[in-house]
């Protein structure tokens, strides 16, 4: 569901207990006007909320993140939505798999269930409308006819503004425990993996082919936030836009195997990334994807550039 496709009805499978949605994240920098330049280069709209920026999409009220001030990058919590009607059968869950409830961070007015994951990282389940897509995003690739030129002036091509939040990648000291945890305790659902390197999971009412995914690092951190566009050229558009403003360090363009999605990254002054995606593969609420285990010298991405040296350093670790 997205402001450019319209309204599009939540989907939801009958009986199943899961999160339908990756709501929200929040993490803290040294400096909230340097995050401030970066992400509204990167084509969101940040504002002001509670004393933090606040990052949303174009034409949307949603607010996909906010971002503190802290003494060094570091990942705090991600908010995952549920249907309202659920949450007292979640609550019943935690207790049931021995996970523990704790208080909501100081100053976080909310209603919904807070407790640590196996990394210790903090998540909150809360009753929030369905942000994931419902349907697989539009996707656009625009040949032109005979006598017909294709591609605009380059001063008349539009700044690229990303349509949501698609996924969070995030590091994990045990891939397989985190699997383990955010299926039993959150009712995701394993897309793919690759060895004990990497997953990546969906969510069971509709979602892109993973909502989180998870590689494996000494410290639990994050790696990278991932934006939805709705074409290569907006990918381009977008990853040319912030190599002129000075944000050179990325890898891109290319195609991942795992998710299918056409990308580019932009490192950010902090040593994760930001993504451009386009065309990631979706699974509906009514239909189970054939999750599989596949080598890393083949699972990595189709074609593009080597990616940089330290592309999965922990720099939370």
């Amino acid at each position: 569901m997205t402001a450019i496709q319209g309204y599009v009805k939540p989907t939801r499978r009958p009986g199943a207990l899961g999160v339908h949605s990756l709501d929200h994240f929040h993490f803290v920098v040294p400096d909230l006007a340097v995050a401030r330049t970066f992400y509204d280069a990167f084509g969101l709209d940040v504002g002001e909320r509670g004393g933090a920026l606040s990052l949303a999409t174009r034409g949307s009220p949603h607010v996909w993140g906010t971002i503190g001030e802290g003494p060094r990058k570091k990942h705090r919590s991600m908010t995952f939505g549920a249907f309202e009607d659920d949450l007292d059968r979640f609550a019943e869950r935690l207790q049931a798999q021995g996970v523990k409830r704790v208080d909501p961070p100081a100053g976080v007015d909310s209603n919904g269930l807070w407790f640590h994951d196996h990394d210790g990282n903090l998540v909150e389940i809360a009753a929030a409308p369905k942000t994931s897509p419902s349907e697989k995003s539009a996707f656009v690739q625009f040949s032109a006819g005979p006598l017909t030129r294709g591609a605009p002036n380059r001063g008349a091509v539009a700044r690229t503004h990303p349509r949501r939040l698609a996924h969070v990648l995030l590091f994990t000291t045990d891939v397989a425990r985190g699997i383990d945890f955010y299926s039993r305790v959150l009712g995701l659902r394993l897309s793919d993996r690759s060895g004990d390197g990497i997953a990546f999971l969906h969510g069971i009412h509709g979602s892109d082919h993973h909502m989180i995914a998870l590689a494996r690092s000494s410290a639990p951190g994050f790696h990278h936030l991932s934006w939805d566009v709705g074409s290569v050229d907006e990918i381009g558009i977008g990853a040319t836009h912030m190599l002129g403003k000075g944000y050179a360090k990325g890898w891109g363009l290319g195609r991942h195997v795992l998710g299918s999605n056409f990308f580019h990254y932009v490192g950010d002054p902090w040593g994760s990334f930001a993504e451009y995606s386009a065309d990631i593969d979706f699974v509906p609420h009514d239909a189970d994807w054939p999750a599989a285990d596949h080598p890393p010298e083949d699972s990595f991405y189709v074609w593009g550039p080597n990616p940089p040296a330290d592309f999965v350093h922990n720099y939370e670790a």
